[in-house]
């Protein structure tokens, strides 16, 4: 089992922080793990991307020609990173920022992250609500184990945000079920 995933979006995003918790998940089941994360030199509002590998193999570099799954949460990631998934990839579209086109040979998942996260009422929670989403539908890990990897990276001052950060990924769940393109 080898999974390519690029995770892309502006600085503030929190691309990082998913792509984080995604290689600690795969780690915690034993499995290896490469990543390379890239950030725009403006930080927040800038680009930011992370290629993450993930296997039962051992892996030979963290960057991908070509994306098993490309998770997008807005409209210039989606057009600079679209032709970098694969026949029969995964999409999941972040659909409160992004306005996309039909690619043929892709599987495309449309949720409003954004949206979803605002009702929680903190935009900044839409990376979690599209982690919900990626593991609904590609089951690599156990909920419960993205749950103590969410306890462990918002541990400290950062403790308070857990709630929310669970209901996020609970949305991100259940919004997968309604909705595929």
């Amino acid at each position: 089992m080898t999974e390519k995933i690029i995770l892309a979006g502006f600085g503030g995003q929190g691309m990082m922080l998913l792509g984080k918790l995604l290689a600690q998940a795969a780690m915690a089941d034993s499995l290896y793990v490469t990543y390379f994360p890239s950030y725009g030199t403006e930080v927040r509002g800038g680009t930011a991307v992370y290629h993450l590998v993930i296997s039962s193999e051992e892996i030979f570099s963290p960057l991908i020609e070509e994306a098993d799954t490309l998770i997008v949460m807005n409209q210039p990631s989606y057009q600079k990173y679209k032709e970098m998934i694969k026949p029969d990839g995964l999409l999941l579209l972040n659909t409160s920022m992004i306005k996309f086109d039909y690619l043929p040979d892709v599987k495309i998942y449309t949720i409003p992250a954004t949206e979803i996260a605002s009702n929680l009422g903190n935009v900044l929670v839409s990376n979690i609500v599209m982690l919900g989403a990626y593991l609904t539908i590609k089951n690599l890990f156990s909920t419960e184990n993205i749950l103590e990897q969410l306890k462990i990276s918002l541990s400290g001052r950062k403790k308070d945000l857990l709630d929310i950060n669970k209901q996020a990924l609970e949305r991100g769940m259940q919004a997968i079920n309604s909705l595929t393109v």
